[in-house]
């Protein structure tokens, strides 16, 4: 957040709610998290968000400038999680894959909040730390600024937009997820050789088309980017 942007400390409440809670920015986040968790981001509310935390809404706005810079700060939080405990070990292919998975992975814990986490840039500390992180792999590997630069932006994308079907999926009734994942064995596995040949051939594989491909993408990328690499070092 820009200086100039920033909510004015004076602002912050210092003094415990009507419900005995003392505010923070950390417990308005972690309560946002929990109603989008239960709720969907289209049913979050600065009203709702305030009932549960025992206070105003108008309080929330003492600590965040309005709805999408809380959103934002979320969204924020969900990276610095993503990136605990990550330790590069040397091995660039192998951390970049580990990268990307611990960003598909966090968003997955959060369904509801990667219908719009995935597709924001939050310009936050998190975030800043983590592009760092991943663009500097690649200029381990090798890559000049430029190249380092487009490949990451394609890597963390198609982890993202992983992210962002299978948190769809998920989303979905239990029914329907259940429907999809059987249609490609009786819908598509049934299917006569002599009208869609390729289908017919690969019918016992096609179940698999229900499994996420996230790590299938990675992997496909990763082995692109080494072999570029290793034409950059001869």
């Amino acid at each position: 957040m820009a200086a100039s942007e920033r909510v004015p400390a004076e602002r912050k409440r210092r003094r415990p709610t009507g419900s005995g809670v003392v505010l923070s920015a950390d417990l308005i986040v972690d309560t946002a998290r929990e109603l989008i968790d239960a709720q969907g981001a289209q049913a979050f509310t600065v009203r709702k968000l305030g009932a549960a935390l025992g206070a105003d809404p108008s309080a929330v706005y003492r600590y965040f400038r309005n709805t999408e810079d809380l959103l934002l700060a979320l969204a924020d939080r969900l990276i610095g999680e993503s990136m605990e405990g990550f330790v590069p070990s040397g091995d660039w292919a192998a951390d970049l894959r580990d990268f990307g998975m611990r960003a598909y992975r966090s968003a997955l814990r959060h369904p509801q909040i990667a219908a719009f986490s995935t597709v924001r840039v939050t310009g936050r500390p998190h975030e800043q730390r983590a592009v760092d992180t991943g663009i500097g792999l690649l200029l381990q590997a090798g890559f000049d600024d430029a190249t380092a630069v487009r490949h990451y932006h394609a890597f963390v994308d198609t982890a993202l937009g992983h992210a962002a079907l299978d948190a769809g999926v998920l989303r979905l009734a239990p029914a329907q997820r259940a429907a999809d994942e059987q249609a490609w064995q009786d819908a598509y596995g049934g299917l006569p050789a002599d009208d869609f040949p390729s289908l017919h051939r690969v019918r016992e594989h096609l179940p698999a088309m229900a499994a996420s491909a996230v790590e299938s993408s990675l992997d496909l990328l990763i082995a692109a980017f080494q072999g570029e690499a290793a034409e950059w070092a001869g």
